[in-house]
């Protein structure tokens, strides 16, 4: 009998992660192109918690007994939830899913809508890490790209996640931004750096499709001055301790955000909430599934506990699944280990040798029967590289 063109073949499943997705914020941002309503009648909190439980009961039959390691509540805006919600919603997930001692477990807050109280009643729920989205802290800047807070608001917010008992939380923050000058976007790192976050997000601004900046363009620094800024500051960031160890990833030494981690290395995660996408690793028959949970609050809210809350539900080809592990995988600066490859994809690592070969020879990247590592050029020319690896 021939074999399935299609097989996969796991010896052992990955790690599994949570994620949370709440839709609602105070403003859509011109540049966000995140499944996010305005909150302008303000949210059915509660409503949503039970929709949200609901939802994850309905999962729980694929992954039943398998530990989580993370746990992600982004949007949106998540910190406009109460204290009280985010309680209930977390005990809801301790009670029927194994998380392991010390599961990392982020809340996503914008410093607009950030109270000191607000954050020591996250942290009392279970909540260990928080990410700010500051994205600027000069004023004018912020009033650019549509921000609801200020400067100052996004010093108060990490000023208050230390003084709500956080040891770990991340800063967003953005370069490129219309209008701004080397000098500008420097400063924006400093004073980050001065707040002594553990984790930094720093990546340049792009206009995503479907974004009102989509359709109505800013005008944003030239590509030189922006090289300037991202070589800049990638050597003031290095010399402040924070190492770079993904596209727009710095963190100290041993706060890597474990949950991003585990997207990049193609494991596993449940996806719960309007919008969210989930991505499932099953033994019988061996297979990898992707699955969409309906976009809009509204029907998400009729169907969660059901069918209805499905948007799209697909199961991966051997090309597909190739491809997505090199997708994220060499986001890493260290790339990635050939076994964890064989690991989280089922497939044999002669599966992408071709590309390998040709990446190599164009000096993208470097690899050998243990370890495939992206070269300074690609990173540097990250598409290109991922371009080798597309399926005819």
């Amino acid at each position: 009998m021939s074999p399935v063109v299609n097989a996969f073949f796991f010896q052992t499943l990955p790690p599994l992660s949570l994620y949370v997705h709440v839709p609602w914020c105070v403003r859509k941002c011109p540049y966000c192109d995140f499944n996010s309503h305005e909150a302008a009648d303000g949210i059915p909190e509660a409503a949503y918690i039970d929709a949200l439980i609901a939802d994850l009961e309905q999962e729980l039959p694929a992954v039943w007994g398998r530990p989580v390691v993370s746990v992600f509540i982004g949007g949106g805006t998540p910190s406009l939830l109460s204290g009280e919600a985010i309680d209930a919603l977390l005990c809801a997930v301790r009670a029927r899913l194994k998380l392991l001692p010390g599961a990392e477990i982020t809340l996503e807050a914008n410093p607009g809508t950030v109270e000191q109280e607000r954050f020591r009643e996250f942290r009392a729920a279970g909540v260990n890490r928080l990410s700010i989205g500051v994205q600027s802290f000069a004023d004018d800047m912020l009033a650019r790209i549509g921000r609801i807070h200020g400067g100052a608001e996004a010093v108060r917010a990490a000023e208050a996640a230390h003084a709500a008992g956080f040891d770990n939380f991340n800063l967003d923050l953005m370069f490129g931004l219309p209008g701004q000058d080397l000098d500008g976007a420097l400063a924006d790192l400093r004073q980050a750096i001065a707040l002594a976050p553990t984790h930094l997000s720093w990546y340049q601004l792009t206009l995503e499709p479907n974004t009102a900046f989509h359709h109505a363009p800013p005008v944003l620094p030239d590509d030189d001055l922006r090289y300037d800024m991202q070589v800049r500051g990638q050597s003031l960031l290095a010399g402040a301790g924070f190492a770079n160890y993904e596209v727009s990833a710095y963190a100290r030494d041993g706060f890597r955000c474990r949950h991003n981690l585990n997207y990049w290395q193609f494991g596993d995660y449940l996806g719960i909430g309007a919008g969210a996408h989930q991505k499932l690793t099953l033994p019988q028959p061996a297979r990898i599934e992707r699955t969409a949970k309906r976009r809009h609050p509204r029907d998400y809210l009729a169907g969660a506990g059901g069918a209805e809350r499905i948007a799209s539900h697909v199961a991966l080809t051997r090309e597909d699944a190739a491809f997505e592990f090199v997708m994220n995988a060499l986001r890493l600066n260290e790339g990635f280990a050939t076994r964890l490859f064989e690991e989280r994809t089922g497939l044999p690592l002669k599966a992408i040798e071709t590309p390998l070969h040709e990446a190599e020879a164009r000096g993208l990247l470097s690899w050998d029967v243990q370890v495939v590592r992206p070269t300074a050029l690609g990173r540097l020319h990250l598409n290109t590289l991922l371009e080798l690896f597309l399926a005819e």
